[in-house]
């Protein structure tokens, strides 16, 4: 593939978006936000146009404001 990182991750996002609107995968009538969208088919289009992704397991907890750095107050 021959394009830089940030076109080709923004615009395959939008095109897929687009793609779901116009094959009708994605139609609720009025007015509604994509949130209630089923999001399988859209993730699912992610990693066959190359953007993949995958779920991970953590359940170790992490303080994202623990620093080493005494001169760091985060409360």
């Amino acid at each position: 593939m021959e394009s830089q990182a940030v076109s080709y991750t923004t615009g395959v996002p939008a095109m897929i978006g687009s793609m779901m609107v116009v094959t009708g995968l994605w139609k609720k009538p009025g007015v509604f936000n994509l949130e209630e969208m089923d999001p399988d088919p859209y993730m699912e289009a992610l990693n066959k146009f190359g953007l993949p992704w995958k779920v991970v397991e953590n359940p170790v907890s992490v303080d994202c404001y623990k620093t080493a750095d005494p001169s760091v107050h985060m409360d």
